[in-house]
């Protein structure tokens, strides 16, 4: 669900997100890394947590995400991600020079969603947004609200197995929802 019991959105605004991708590129290593990567693979804060060097496949563009709610190990997606993304990801956890077995947070979840709350105050999202959860929502509405994506592709890089999960993305409010509406508006004269 995109809204909370009391009606509050539980996703960024593009803006939102745009701000906090700009507060996470101003955190200290590997903070930065981890923000980053959140927000452009729309990924579980658990599937982040347990990304490991050999994930990371730069020559392709992508990052391979283990899909954790699956009911079985060894299910996988891939993501791709824009290339400043990956080229801080090699220089900031020495890729390629590292153990491709080694995990890139040795965090906690607890540590891991203090600090992507941190950096979520640093850009001023709103309260009520203020959670990892609300980085992965984001990536689905602006997805598929703003970007155009497919839902196909998003379902992919979500990692959903029914399309009607993703199809909740497209339920937008605000800004996102005029966005959608505009397209039938553009052939109007």
């Amino acid at each position: 669900m995109l809204y909370d019991s009391t009606g509050h959105r539980k996703y960024l605004t593009k803006d939102e997100r745009q701000r906090f991708i700009e507060a996470a590129k101003r955190q200290p290593p590997p903070i930065d890394t981890f923000c980053l990567t959140l927000a452009f693979t729309g990924a579980r804060i658990s599937e982040v947590l347990a990304l490991r060097a050999s994930n990371i496949d730069v020559a392709a563009g992508i990052i391979v995400i283990e899909s954790l709610k699956k009911r079985r190990k060894g299910v996988f997606r891939q993501v791709p991600v824009p290339d400043f993304l990956l080229h801080r990801l090699v220089a900031i956890h020495c890729l390629g020079q590292v153990d491709p077995q080694i995990v890139l947070w040795k965090w906690s979840r607890t540590t891991a969603w203090k600090r992507i709350k941190a950096t979520m105050d640093l850009a001023g999202c709103p309260t009520a947004c203020a959670a990892p959860k609300a980085l992965r929502h984001a990536f689905g509405v602006v997805g598929i609200a703003e970007a155009n994506v497919p839902l196909n592709m998003m379902q992919k890089w979500l990692g959903h197995s029914r399309i009607e999960t993703t199809a909740i993305y497209a339920n937008a409010i605000g800004k996102e929802e005029r966005t959608i509406a505009s397209r039938m508006w553009s052939n109007i004269t």
